[in-house]
């Protein structure tokens, strides 16, 4: 059976649009009270508007982990926990091949996809222990079971890397209540794709997995009872 997670606290980063947006909104729906972060406060008002009361706002940079674990203190002051943790910040870009990747752009894309994952599930897992509860979902990506060229080799190892990271917060943290889950979807079509080298057509966004798809698989794991973990789960188009 199904839980009821109505009243709990969820935090979700990278809420501004695509994954983080459909699972902060399926989440609300659920009964949940939203935190969006996101490093536009624009795109973040517009999902806070779409929730309504429900839903504040804490933009955030989540490579910076000064500024997550601030994020995270006042989430405790004001709600004193965090039930669910959706960590969807993600980017990669279009120059991402070995011939053509910059440093700059390796050091960005480890920075947000992997780092930014890292600092977020450091900073809540303290509250988490202190309630004996809780559960982080990660956003991973196919590209975490295999390498292909499409993806690069940057967002290649930091979503083989978010997995680790998943499967170690499992065997630590499972005995303080704390179940962790790292979705691995397929295509999806968000604004991610905006950086691919060879544009996607319409009628091919139409084809593959949509952020709502998502949001809902978000729900289902945030609804399973607290004895339930599902350690990873791959979807596709």
């Amino acid at each position: 059976m199904l839980a009821d997670i109505k009243g709990q606290v969820a935090w979700v980063t990278g809420a501004g649009t695509g994954i983080g947006e459909s699972a902060a909104i399926k989440l609300a729906e659920a009964g949940c009270k939203v935190i969006l972060s996101g490093r536009r406060n624009d795109v973040l008002s517009k999902v806070s508007s779409k929730i309504g009361p429900d839903s504040s706002i804490q933009t955030l940079d989540v490579s910076n982990s000064e500024s997550v674990k601030e994020v995270v203190a006042h989430i405790k002051n004001q709600f004193g926990k965090v039930d669910i943790g959706v960590f969807s910040a993600g980017v990669n870009v279009q120059n991402r091949r070995w011939h053509n990747i910059s440093t700059e752009d390796w050091d960005d894309i480890i920075d947000i996809n992997l780092k930014g994952v890292f600092y977020c599930c450091q900073a809540v897992l303290p509250l988490m222990r202190d309630q004996g509860s809780g559960l982080i979902i990660n956003i991973s990506s196919m590209a975490s079971k295999n390498a292909g060229a499409m993806t690069g080799p940057a967002y290649t190892s930091s979503k083989h890397a978010v997995n680790a990271i998943t499967h170690s917060l499992i065997l630590e943290e499972r005995n303080n209540g704390i179940r962790a889950t790292a979705i691995c979807p397929g295509e999806v079509s968000t604004p991610i794709l905006d950086n691919r080298p060879v544009p996607v057509s319409a009628s091919d966004r139409e084809k593959i997995l949509q952020s709502e798809d998502l949001g809902e698989l978000v729900l289902f794991v945030a609804k399973q009872p607290p004895h339930v973990t599902l350690n990873e789960i791959l979807i596709n188009p």
